[in-house]
């Protein structure tokens, strides 16, 4: 341990001397991070635009309704496939949606 800190020490001074020499003045790097977390996804991957999911068909009959379902399903697990798991997340929530109105042509 000791010889590490003398070894830092000693390449310090040196650092020291170089920056005198030539009238360095040692400096904080000061960045602005202006991309947050949501901002790199959007940047990497897009925007996913809500009207994907909410437009909705005429829906008739009950077996409209089972293919549109089966359309999103497979919508769903295309784009959890290409890893835009923001826009599978909103095709399952409206499948959700969907299968609990089932009911309205029962």
């Amino acid at each position: 341990m000791k010889r590490a800190i003398d070894e830092t020490t000693r390449r310090r001074a040196i650092q020291r001397a170089y920056n005198e020499e030539h009238g360095i003045t040692p400096q904080s790097i000061i960045s602005h991070v202006d991309m947050g977390l949501a901002q790199i996804l959007k940047a990497e991957y897009g925007e996913v635009a809500e009207e994907e999911v909410a437009t909705l068909p005429e829906l008739n009959s009950q077996a409209d309704l089972d293919a549109h379902i089966a359309k999103l399903e497979t919508e769903m697990r295309e784009a959890a496939k290409k890893f835009e798991f923001e826009k599978a997340a909103r095709l399952r929530d409206a499948i959700k949606e969907l299968r609990d109105k089932e009911f309205l042509f029962g």
